[in-house]
């Protein structure tokens, strides 16, 4: 299943010891070429852009998604038109190729995840370098990443928003299924959470589990999350009622339409360790999809959990920042 697979940790995990070039590319891909970009400036007439980065689609043989690999490229551009529906419908389209890190790295020692992120990273560093270089002009920035995608989106917010001028052009960073924790935001203060339902230039982050879940691969035991609860906007652990959901849709692998439905569940944010606790559902009907995930993770649901809540939030955060902002 092809589908919102597993992020990566926080950035800052020893490196493994380095490989030859022979192994890996290690020059980031060629952005100026348009073979390497899933869409691009798509939405002329809009007033904002939106930045994607696709979460892990590759289930390849190697640790670094080849680019042979048309099966995941098929699935980029499926993913890239299930977020901009959500996140981007006024907003003119970027997505870049990366070669991301396939599920099999997953199955290495932590440990060693993290050289094989640098080689993600790098290609989606270019590929908003390009962006910005040829084609933002100070226009507002909607950055959506989704899993692997967050991990990128939070680095690039590390590496390019501590740039007053970009920050005050972020409408907001959906970054959601990698985790951020205080020390981060302490460590880069650009990386400013959400505090309500409509403030712009923040992040919006959550990664969501079934009550009785007390640690995972994704949020061991002593890590806190910096969340906000999609249904009621607090960041404290004020339980959100299944009635505030406003539409949930479940799509396979091919992002095709599982099931569609409102009030599907509710949710509130583990005072503890900061995840969000999805309530009225039962885990044995949200297969977590990779083993390592473990019964009751429900990532790879985090945004389809909460569909219409995160869409209206995305026109909401777009129209205040237009409001504030453009004359």
């Amino acid at each position: 299943m092809l589908f919102l697979f597993l992020c990566a940790f926080l950035c800052g995990f020893p490196l493994k010891e380095a490989q030859s070039d022979s192994d890996i590319e290690n020059a980031p891909l060629d952005y100026s070429s348009a073979d390497n970009w899933i869409v691009y400036a798509d939405g002329e007439d809009t007033k904002a852009d939106f930045f994607f980065i696709a979460p892990t689609v590759s289930t390849g043989d190697d640790y670094i998604m080849s680019l042979e690999d048309t099966s995941s490229l098929t699935s980029f551009l499926i993913q890239t038109n299930v977020y901009r529906d959500i996140f981007g419908p006024t907003a003119r389209a970027f997505s870049p190729v990366y070669r991301q890190v396939t599920t099999k790295t997953y199955d290495l020692p932590r440990e060693d995840w993290n050289y094989y992120m640098e080689i993600a990273y790098r290609d989606v560093s270019a590929a908003f370098e390009y962006y910005l270089e040829n084609e933002n002009d100070g226009r507002p920035i909607i950055l959506m990443g989704f899993s692997q995608g967050a991990d990128m989106g939070i680095q690039l917010m590390q590496e390019y928003f501590g740039d007053e001028k970009l920050s005050s052009q972020l409408v907001a960073a959906y970054l959601i299924g990698s985790p951020i924790t205080a020390e981060m935001t302490e460590k880069y203060p650009q990386l400013r959470m959400a505090r309500g339902e409509g403030d712009t230039g923040v992040i919006i982050s959550f990664d969501c589990e079934t009550p009785e879940v007390t640690e995972s691969v994704l949020n061991p035991a002593g890590q806190k999350n910096l969340s906000i609860n999609p249904l009621n906007w607090k960041t404290d652990s004020t339980p959100a009622d299944k009635s505030l959901n406003k539409g949930s849709r479940l799509l396979n692998g091919r992002g095709e339409l599982k099931q569609e439905a409102t009030e599907l569940c509710g949710a509130y944010i583990d005072p503890n360790r900061g995840v969000l606790k999805v309530t009225d559902i039962d885990a044995a009907d949200y297969k977590p999809v990779l083993a390592v995930l473990g019964s009751g993770v429900l990532h790879v649901y985090d945004t389809q959990l909460f569909y219409q809540n995160l869409k209206d939030n995305a026109a909401l955060r777009l129209q205040n920042y237009l409001n504030a902002h453009v004359e």
